[in-house]
């Protein structure tokens, strides 16, 4: 079981997404909102708050979406689940499709720390279902009965 430590968004691609106090996932879209919603495989990205928490212990200065990250979540070890995971959040449900993504063109915070951490420990997702979620909400790893 895990819990949501934050929700984010932004209107354009390559600039980081800023915390919203709600965010409404759509089928088989994404996030409201969000500059890489749409039909396709990588509709919202979620990476693990220890990561992030780890990486500014190393001294980066950042804040909840610095990485383009949508969702920020504790208590699950997002890196090491399978392609076709399902994640459950209220009504909403996500599925994994992808885990990792190439680093086309290094971001600010690859500058200034001389790495990322999104290309190796974000994970990407589609909404099957669609829905409100919130920070405190509780996320958990489907098995197969409630999905």
């Amino acid at each position: 079981m895990g819990e949501v430590m934050a929700v984010c968004i932004s209107e354009k691609k390559g600039t980081q997404k800023v915390r919203v106090d709600e965010g409404f996932f759509i089928e088989e879209h994404g996030i409201e909102g969000d500059a890489h919603a749409g039909k396709w495989h990588r509709q919202v990205s979620l990476l693990s708050f220890d990561t992030i928490e780890a990486f500014k212990a190393k001294g980066a200065e950042i804040g909840d979406g610095a990485f383009g990250e949508n969702v920020i979540v504790a208590g699950i070890d997002l890196i090491h689940l399978p392609v076709g995971t399902r994640l459950k959040c209220r009504e909403i449900l996500l599925e994994v499709t992808q885990i990792g993504k190439e680093c086309h063109s290094h971001c600010e915070i690859y500058h200034k720390m001389g790495e990322c951490i999104m290309p190796t420990n974000g994970i990407f997702a589609r909404v099957l279902h669609g829905g409100h979620m919130k920070k405190g909400d509780e996320i958990t790893i489907c098995t197969g009965l409630e999905s």
